[in-house]
């Protein structure tokens, strides 16, 4: 594969993720307004795009694969890195809540529903990296690598994960018995009474 079919590829791809990395943009530059798990994997997520956003510029200028090769794990290392010390600090962070609520003698509330997040995240990293193994299997068979149809694979194998993705997020919002859910999945705040 051309390194400019590649660029193109990855910069359509960064330019993309920006319904992640602006709101992680605006998370980090909120500061200390919030917490410092959500700031931590703000940076994890901006990270990661940068790290694509500079592959796209290296399969421009670079001549082979090495660099663009080296810049992608070395970005994929710390968002990983990253993540990590933010989903560790993030349960910390909920033990410590629950702790003080317990010293409070009061009910603990209950923490917002997030395990559908991160099954449509796991989803779409599943699919992102089968892609990414697509496509290195068919640049490294060469130009002479197989059919022409194979160059498409990739987009059609992130498609697939892209769809079921979707298609776990409409099904899978939860409401708790007795309220309502926003159209965005949340439980909406209702007066009781009379």
């Amino acid at each position: 594969m051309a390194h400019a079919v590649a660029a193109l590829g990855a910069g359509a791809l960064t330019a993309a993720g920006c319904v992640w990395y602006l709101p992680a943009l605006a998370d980090l530059r909120a500061g200390a307004d919030r917490p410092d798990s959500r700031r931590i994997a703000a940076a994890a997520c901006v990270t990661g795009w940068a790290g694509t956003a500079v592959l796209s510029v290296l399969l421009l200028v670079a001549e082979g694969w090495w660099a663009p090769g080296v810049a992608a794990v070395a970005g994929a290392t710390a968002t990983a890195a990253l993540r990590l010390d933010a989903a560790v600090l993030r349960r910390r962070e909920v033990r410590e809540t629950a702790r003080q609520w317990a010293r409070l003698g009061g009910p603990v509330p209950a923490a917002v529903p997030g395990h559908a997040r991160h099954v449509v995240a796991a989803v779409v990293g599943c699919g992102l990296a089968v892609a990414v193994a697509v496509t290195a299997l068919h640049a490294l068979a060469g130009p002479d690598g197989g059919p022409g149809w194979i160059a498409a694979a990739p987009a059609a194998v992130m498609a697939v994960f892209l769809l079921a993705a979707a298609a776990y997020a409409r099904s899978g919002r939860e409401t708790v018995p007795g309220r309502r859910a926003t159209p965005d999945g949340r439980p909406s705040r209702t007066r009781h009474g009379g």
